[in-house]
């Protein structure tokens, strides 16, 4: 009798287990053969992702949880190879990082996870190859989210398409420098480490090394970023799209000693972080950072080892020059971030908005000023609307500013900008968009997801998502919309507002 009597197409496609080396299922009074590669680093079993329009139509092959790496806590990644069929890889997908709350389960610090999805159709030549880093900073997230989903993209692009989860929070970034000298950039190796595998592997796959593209949003954005100038990252990405999300510094060694200083304290005296059990770890997330208040702050370290240089200051890293960058944001990233009974909007008028934006733009600017600048430009704009106007153009939208002009700068045609107004888009709207997975989509939200893929999808391809490349005359801009068009200089009044004070990252 067959390890896999009784199993069906739709237990494959829920991702339940499999037992190891079971190829054929009994489905519809037919077998079907399981797809599977053999590949440098491993020898992987897939399963379906079917059309859901018909629940028969497979339009992807996935292959989830591929592991990449091992990696002792706050040490460097090791790669990982085995030819043994799924001794590589887990059931469904890989646990994602610790990290608070319960959004993604399970959890452990075993996380170093990939997953991969393949047009079904034999490739008539090598496809490009679009690898996403997930958002949630540098502290939480994780690509198994629903909205992560690369068999839409997959199928409607002909590309293939990799997911990657990696060390967070202090797990991945904690700088201790005396013991374990690259623990402050960790998450960042974890990702060079899933880079090399797709190097080693994406061809058996029908991928193509030569054309790797790799996106994220938010976080994932500026994870992206940072390895732009990470020169371990040199020829692993030849093509970059960053949507909301920026690294223009880096941390400090010193700002990021005192943060590991400060969680240790969290800890408790005589407890090494080495150690400790995970859930301490967490727990003292929670740590008051010394530098900006608020919680203790984790991101990419200026360690000289792993990251030489800030990714995006003084300039736009010369190392990755050459690579076609897509930079975009949504012309509403605040709307996600403060709810509308919260502390900071609760309440909100006239009288109290300067002091409500204050701490919130990043920036340090008159805010008084701000406010009258802002309601003599939008008279006919309400309270609620100029603080999401300010503290998006302040906040948000300045990192990405920096970094198209660095570029810029140097005088290359090969950086791109976009922003979303799509449905007065906010933070994380363009996540759905891309992948296709914007659920229960209304008509027009299925077209502009659309239009979204075949740009970023003619961008991997080529380097060219279908208009002008952004210089310091014209400014142009993709702004997607019902009726998307290319816009020259928007928002250039906010711009050169802000542009009157400098710009430091927050966190760093």
């Amino acid at each position: 009798m067959s390890a896999a009597e009784g199993w069906n197409r739709r237990t494959v496609l829920a991702g339940g287990a499999f037992a190891v080396g079971t190829i054929a299922l009994p489905a519809r009074g037919a077998a079907i053969r399981l797809p599977e590669v053999r590949a440098a680093s491993g020898h992987y079993i897939g399963t379906f992702a079917d059309d859901p329009a018909d629940q028969v139509t497979v339009r992807a092959h996935r292959f989830a949880g591929i592991r990449y790496a091992r990696a002792a806590r706050f040490e460097p990644p090791v790669p990982v190879a085995s030819t043994t069929p799924m001794a590589e890889q887990t059931p469904g997908f890989g646990p994602v990082c610790p990290q608070p709350g319960k959004a993604y389960q399970p959890q452990s610090e075993d996380c170093l996870f990939l997953n991969v999805w393949t047009p079904p159709a034999p490739a008539a030549a090598p496809r490009p190859v679009m690898v996403y880093f997930h958002g949630g900073a540098y502290s939480n997230g994780s690509v198994t989210d629903p909205l992560n989903d690369g068999a839409a993209l997959a199928a409607r692009g002909d590309v293939v398409v990799v997911t990657v989860n990696h060390r967070l929070n202090a797990l991945g970034y904690l700088y201790l420098p005396e013991r374990f000298p690259d623990s402050g950039n960790a998450g960042q190796l974890d990702l060079i480490c899933a880079l090399e595998w797709v190097q080693r592997n994406i061809a058996a796959f029908g991928g193509d090394p030569g054309n790797v593209t790799l996106f994220g949003q938010s976080g994932g954005g500026a994870k992206i970023a940072t390895l732009m100038a990470m020169p371990a990252a040199a020829g692993l990405l030849h093509k970059a799209i960053t949507m909301s999300g920026q690294q223009v510094t880096a941390s400090g060694p010193i700002n990021a000693g005192k943060r590991a200083a400060a969680f240790v304290a969290a800890l408790g005296e005589g407890v090494d972080p080495a150690t400790a059990p995970v859930e301490a770890l967490l727990a003292a997330l929670d740590a008051t950072d010394p530098v900006l208040g608020g919680r203790v702050y984790f991101g990419p370290v200026l360690d000289m080892r792993s990251l030489l240089r800030h990714p995006f200051w003084p300039d736009a890293p010369p190392q990755s020059a050459q690579i076609p960058m897509l930079l975009g944001n949504t012309v509403a990233e605040t709307r996600a971030f403060y709810p509308a009974d919260g502390r900071v909007l609760g309440g909100l008028a006239w009288d109290n908005l300067a002091a409500r934006i204050a701490p919130e733009m990043k920036v340090d600017i008159a805010p008084d000023w701000v406010v009258a600048q802002f309601r003599e430009r939008y008279p006919q704009a309400n309270p609620l609307d100029l603080f999401h106007r300010i503290v998006t153009a302040a906040r948000s939208w300045r990192g990405q500013v920096e970094e198209a002009e660095a570029r810029a700068r140097d005088g290359g045609a090969n950086t791109f900008v976009y922003q979303l107004d799509f449905e007065n888009a906010a933070h994380t709207d363009d996540i759905g968009l891309a992948f296709g997975t914007v659920p229960d989509p209304t008509l027009g939200q299925s077209a502009m997801s659309a239009v979204v893929m075949d740009a970023f999808v003619r961008f991997a391809r080529t380097g060219d998502p279908g208009w002008s490349a952004y210089d310091l005359t014209r400014r142009a801009t993709m702004v997607f919309d019902t009726e998307s068009r290319v816009v020259d200089n928007p928002r250039v009044w906010e711009r050169e507002l802000f542009a009157r004070v400098p710009y430091v990252q927050p966190g760093t």
